[in-house]
């Protein structure tokens, strides 16, 4: 599988674009070779610049990195970060959900059961994946693949990156709480360790549908809320325009969720973001893991289960005084 990206620039990095352009077009210039000092100079400036920006990301900067089309997705980790990707399909029950993938892979050799959302890069394969919106099948198929990983005792990594669960009136008559909610349940009792990665959005019960594990990561520019800042705009103020403010005062970025408790770890991106250089994500991620798991194997299974209750049984408790 070769990885292949866009020419999408976000508009706080067009001021970086213009000034690589500059330097395309100083490097094909015959004289070139003369004017070599002032195109080193203008080098060190934009990567001085891409460091500033990347430093002082606005809550919603993050928000627009993590929806950034070139951004690495669930299926470019399972072939990069992982090796011998088995995809397995359906839910034995109603249909394949391309939405959500998963299957035995391996990470240095040991076998995981990989499981994430999965988005579309063009307007045919987003229409396929569904946005990256699950239906209920979606769920259920990955549970059953939970089960499995549990039966045969592989360790679970699940990679996070959806807009929400899919709210189509189809989705509702076929369960789509009661699926999110079964997974929920089975997930903290699951007898083997898993490990939960937000790779990229993570809205809404459509992520935590595949998010309860005994340690939760989250790359540096992935965001993870109760709700999207746009839909949380719409309520509060009757519009989309606030989508900044909103982010704000959501407290979404990895940062803030490592301060509440809600995240464990955050995963650093190069500067620029993974989408700028996703073959060093992909190898960051893969040590991270490897990590992660060695640590979690060490546990007995009985305090591992009772651990990982407990991790989420304190999350937004609070006293009265």
């Amino acid at each position: 599988m070769v990885y292949v990206a866009s020419n999408f620039v976000l508009e706080f990095e067009k001021p970086i674009v213009e000034l690589e352009q500059k330097v395309t077009e100083m490097r094909s210039l015959p004289n070139a070779s003369e004017i070599e000092s002032q195109i080193v100079e203008l080098e060190s400036n934009i990567e001085e610049l891409r460091s500033n920006i990347y430093t002082h990301l606005t809550r919603w900067q993050r928000v627009q990195i993590a929806r950034h089309p070139d951004r690495p997705y669930s299926l470019d980790y399972a072939h990069y970060t992982f090796t011998d990707f088995v995809e397995l399909h359906g839910d034995r029950g109603y249909r394949d959900d391309p939405a959500i993938i998963g299957g035995l892979a391996k990470l240095d050799g040991q076998a995981v059961m990989l499981i994430g959302h999965q988005k579309g890069r063009d307007t045919k394969s987003n229409l396929h994946r569904n946005f990256g919106m699950p239906n209920p099948e979606g769920y259920r198929k990955a549970k059953r693949l939970m089960q499995l990983a549990e039966k045969f005792q592989v360790p679970i990594i699940c990679l996070l990156d959806t807009p929400g669960a899919y709210p189509g009136i189809e989705a509702e008559e076929r369960g789509q709480a009661q699926a999110i909610a079964d997974n929920l349940l089975v997930m903290a009792g699951l007898k083997t360790p898993i490990i939960i990665c937000i790779i990229g959005e993570g809205a809404s019960g459509g992520a935590l549908g595949i998010g309860i594990g005994d340690r939760v990561l989250m790359l540096e520019n992935a965001w993870y809320s109760v709700i999207a800042p746009e839909s949380c705009s719409s309520i509060l103020w009757r519009s989309w325009d606030f989508k900044e403010q909103a982010a704000e005062a959501l407290k979404l970025t990895a940062p803030d969720l490592q301060q509440f408790g809600i995240i464990d770890r955050i995963v650093p991106e190069p500067v620029g973001g993974a989408h700028r250089t996703p073959i060093e994500m992909f190898e960051t991620l893969k040590i991270i893991l490897r990590e992660e798991l060695d640590h979690l194997k060490q546990k007995d299974l009985v305090t591992l289960v009772q651990e990982r209750r407990d991790k989420f049984a304190q999350m937004g408790v609070w006293t009265e005084s």
